[in-house]
């Protein structure tokens, strides 16, 4: 993994040298014609440089911001930029070559022939920025993969010793409140279900109705059941749990 790391780092590279020395080339060429098509309508000498810097200067700068533009909603007017500031190289180009080629020489061939280094300038402006995003985001990503790529024993030994997944996702133990005491009677009607199909709440709430010293008619007629119902369950929990006979006492009907 590091050798095609370092690999891809000598292509970038040399290809970036190449582009350079390939863009310096087409960047004269144009230069050079459109300096003299400047001078030819009327622009000083000493000014007509400028005319070539502005032309070919506004391609590299749109190129590089149609690249750091991508993906957004502004992006067109760069792409504007570019298209304008190439079609404008091209043409002039190709009236210097009309203007100044040998009348030996075809006029189209001539055009053809001096259109080629503005199209260039866009081809390899566009493939520099290209090139040095490329190598940045490869830069970024080195680190974690020449450590993985350095360090296979480790990974090995991690799958190896890594717990079981029942264990690594084991569920939190819920969380514990206190509980508060329970009444006479309370362990029957919680622990225990009624025999007779009664509701658990009912019993439960007879349990603390005569904690309360109420009597079994008042309690049946609380919950709205038969007095003789109360008698069966206290006398089940009286059975079932004799040592609550010395806490609890029943109030004569």
């Amino acid at each position: 993994m590091a050798e095609g790391v370092k690999g891809r780092r000598s292509a970038v590279a040399a290809a970036a040298v190449g582009n350079v020395v390939i863009a310096t080339g087409a960047f004269w060429l144009s230069y050079t014609a459109l300096a003299d098509l400047a001078q030819r309508s009327g622009i000083a000498a000493g000014q007509a440089w400028l005319w070539p810097m502005l032309v070919d200067g506004l391609i590299v700068v749109a190129t590089v911001a149609v690249v750091a533009l991508d993906g957004h909603t502004t992006a067109w007017y760069a792409w504007a930029l570019l298209i304008a500031g190439a079609l404008v190289s091209v043409a002039a180009n190709a009236t210097h070559a009309i203007l100044a080629a040998d009348t030996s020489v075809p006029g189209l061939l001539a055009a053809l022939v001096s259109a080629v280094p503005p199209l260039v300038e866009v081809a390899t402006t566009h493939l520099l920025v290209v090139l040095m995003r490329f190598s940045r985001a490869t830069g970024q990503r080195e680190p974690g993969t020449d450590a993985e790529a350095l360090n296979p024993a480790q990974d090995a030994h991690a799958l190896i010793t890594r717990p079981p997944r029942a264990e690594r996702e084991s569920p939190p133990e819920p969380p514990t409140r206190p509980v508060d005491p329970a009444p006479a009677g309370l362990a029957l009607v919680v622990d225990e279900p009624s025999a007779q199909g009664e509701p658990a709440p009912r019993r439960l709430r007879a349990a603390r109705l005569r904690e309360k010293g109420w009597s079994n008619k008042q309690i049946a007629a609380e919950l709205a059941v038969h007095p003789s119902t109360i008698g069966r369950w206290f006398t089940a929990a009286d059975a079932d749990h004799p040592e609550t006979d010395e806490n609890t006492q029943e109030d004569p009907s």
